[in-house]
């Protein structure tokens, strides 16, 4: 035992010379970073595809290009220098499908040629290859009174900023969606036959939408025998209001649908045919209007017409999932204190086997003979890479795209505490220490609250975990009740109660952090994003322990909001109401408490934001400015509520910089943020 407490020490020692002789992460090395893609394994499991992005900085752009994994560990490069190319499925161990441009190419491997499959006006998402080869189903925003074969005139006028004057109309709610009016275009399943060169319109429905964020993307599947199709549909009529999805069955020869799961009034989505086409397993919720129920794994068993749901007793909510050859077993994520491990489980016995541990897992595939799972993991001190694990449970380490940049530059690990809050739960808590950190010292600290709400921080690498430290500040990140991750229990417990026990966590969390001696509580700031913005702006409203604050597409006046976004399910549910009928609105609303504001705050938003409205933002700086206290607001032209992570994120980190440099006396930010707006070359509307 002494043994192995001094090699722990020799271990840490060791490390710690390691980072100090790193240089500390900046703005550039982020953007230095490979961004690894999901593993799609080939036909007979001797190949495996997956995409590597590369970001240029000075010019604002990235690209990702198609590498190819052998099993030896060996991989390969095939992409194209002057394409971006995304979303490879195969054909055979000999040919590759991708998209590139909003359309599909094939690339062959006997004689290294891409040719251009679609050339589909509108654009290609979520291709798929029909089980004959012979046809690919995809995902289109058409106008639906062109047909699938014709392509309208309107659509090239549609964005002209001279002529006619533009504007839309609309008799019904959801006419605009995260970024996009939606118009007179639809969201449509489209049939490519490639030999003949044929276009056929088979379904429309608004839930095909790439706009629709709820879970993956999974929105169709093809039956093995490809007489049939499984997509989503939302049946009812008010689609802002509604989260119900049910799941259609086209018969393509015949053109009639079936609808598997009418009964259930909640949302069912994402169906994926068994390879032998007895079931369809899919995610599915059982309350109704509620985006944050917990998602459950059932199979529709297609003889019996009966659903089975099989994690009913598994309190842990479902992300990503894929059968096994044999169709009985399935794999899946799932939110799980912090990270997002992999298991597995029988639709017969429901018995679930833990196959990963914590790990924080992107995307996975599985091998024919099932033996082997490859998968995309990250780390807080690591960006992701391709492991996989074998039926023995030996895991591996399959991709090293990053370690270069891993050798030269201290990219700093998480640690982890744990803290009683609210009602006695304890919340989960990641804590990065800075570049060359000295136990001796004191240090600012960054709070940061994640939005969703119903979401979780992971063990997981991401931009603001390594910027700050590398600057000299400490970073947490807590889990206060409604993250996931933590039973259904403690992620329904925010709904309702906005500003009450997520912000007695956050309070008791901070009272943790002050009393580690490295930490210098008399320079604390907190940082948000959407609810987590929201809580910066309660924190404004009721307490003056923060240094400063930093709002990002934070909700400020909670009536307001309720009007202008397009997910009224949200606030429905999550507010209990609308505002004429649930006194939430005024008691957790941080307009209501102006009169107590005081502490200097960086407001940041999108002008394309429909989630929050980027007019909450002016709301909350209008009324610091007319108080007098110190604040700044940045407005994303082109964004919505996730800026652009090449062309706009290098100024929210800097910006943060700048911000918390004044305020809590880290190190200064590398840019001047007025140059660097300046200097940013925004599209055209």
């Amino acid at each position: 035992m002494k043994r192995n407490l001094f090699l722990s020490i020799i271990l840490l020692l060791l490390s710690y010379n390691l980072s100090a002789q790193k240089k500390a992460f900046t703005i550039e090395d982020l953007y230095k970073v490979k961004n690894v893609g999901s593993p799609v394994i080939s036909p007979t499991g001797n190949k495996i595809a997956f995409t590597v992005t590369d970001y240029n900085l000075e010019e604002g752009k990235s690209n990702s290009d198609i590498y190819i994994l052998f099993p030896d560990g060996a991989t390969e490069n095939i992409s194209n220098k002057d394409m971006s190319e995304t979303n490879p499925f195969w054909v055979s161990d000999n040919e590759l499908y991708f998209l590139s441009k909003s359309q599909v190419y094939r690339y062959t491997f006997n004689d290294r040629k891409t040719v251009q499959v679609t050339d589909f006006a509108t654009g290609v998402s979520n291709p798929c290859l029909t089980p004959d080869k012979k046809s690919i189903v995809f995902i289109s925003d058409i106008f639906p009174e062109c047909g699938a074969d014709n392509f309208c005139s309107k659509k090239l006028s549609e964005s002209s900023e001279n002529g006619p004057v533009q504007a839309y109309m609309t008799d019904e709610l959801m006419f605009r969606h995260w970024t996009e009016y939606i118009g007179e275009k639809k969201s449509c399943l489209i049939s490519y036959n490639i030999e003949s060169n044929y276009y056929q319109l088979l379904a429309e429905s608004p839930w095909l939408s790439g706009n629709f964020m709820l879970g993956g993307d999974i929105k169709f599947t093809i039956s093995p025998d490809g007489k049939e199709i499984c997509y989503m549909f939302n049946p009812d009529l008010n689609l802002a209001a509604s989260t119900n999805s049910d799941l259609l069955v086209l018969n393509i020869a015949t053109q009639k649908t079936t609808n598997l799961t009418k009964e259930n009034k909640a949302w069912d989505g994402y169906p994926l045919y068994s390879p032998n086409g007895f079931f369809i397993a899919f995610k599915m919720q059982t309350i109704a209007d509620y985006e944050a129920d917990r998602f459950r794994l059932a199979v529709y068993n297609r003889s019996t017409k009966k659903i089975d749901v099989l994690t009913e007793d598994f309190d842990y909510t479902i992300n990503d999932f894929c059968w096994g050859e044999d169709s009985e077993t399935l794999y899946f994520t799932t939110d799980k204190e912090g990270y997002s491990p992999l298991h597995s489980i029988n639709i017969h016995s429901k018995e679930i086997s833990p196959m990963t541990g914590k790990q924080s897992i992107f995307g996975f595939d599985i091998t024919p003979d099932q033996n082997t799972v490859y998968y995309l993991a990250r780390a807080v001190h690591k960006p992701g890479e391709l492991y996989r694990i074998t039926k023995d449970n030996l895991i591996q380490q399959m991709t090293s795209m990053n370690q270069k940049l891993l050798d030269e530059v201290d990219v700093r690990p998480a640690e982890q505490m744990w803290v009683e809050g609210a009602d006695g739960k304890k919340v989960h808590v990641f804590i990065v220490k800075p570049h060359n950190f000295d136990a001796g010292k004191k240090y600012p600290l960054i709070l940061n609250v994640h939005g969703g709400p119903q979401s979780q921080w992971m063990d997981s690498f991401r931009g603001d975990w390594q910027v700050y430290p590398g600057c000299g500040y400490i970073v947490a990140f807590p889990n206060p009740h409604g993250s996931t991750g933590y039973g259904q229990d403690y992620t329904a417990a925010i709904s309702g109660d906005w500003g009450g026990k997520v912000y007695e966590d956050v309070m008791k969390v901070t009272d943790a952090l002050e009393q580690l001696p490295y930490v210098d509580k008399e320079r604390i700031g907190a940082m948000g994003w959407s609810y987590g913005g929201y809580m910066m702006n309660w924190f404004q409203a009721k307490t003056k322990r923060f240094k400063c604050l930093a709002s990002m597409m934070g909700v400020y006046d909670l009536e307001s909001k309720w009007g202008a976004t397009e997910e009224l399910w949200f606030p429905n549910w999550d507010l209990k109401g609308q505002p004429w009928n649930s006194d939430n609105y005024q008691k957790f609303s941080p307009s209501n408490f102006a009169k107590d504001f005081s502490t200097p705050t960086l407001i940041i938003t999108g002008e394309k934001d429909y989630r929050v409205p980027y007019t909450q933002s002016i709301q909350y700086f209008t009324t610091l400015q007319t108080l007098g206290i110190d604040s700044r607001l940045i407005i994303f032209k082109n964004d919505g509520h996730w800026p652009d992570h090449v062309k706009s994120m290098p100024l929210y980190y800097n910006a943060h910089l700048e911000w918390f440099n004044k305020y809590l006396a880290g190190e200064p930010a590398p840019y001047d943020s007025h140059k660097l707006i300046l200097n940013m070359q925004f599209e055209k509307d």
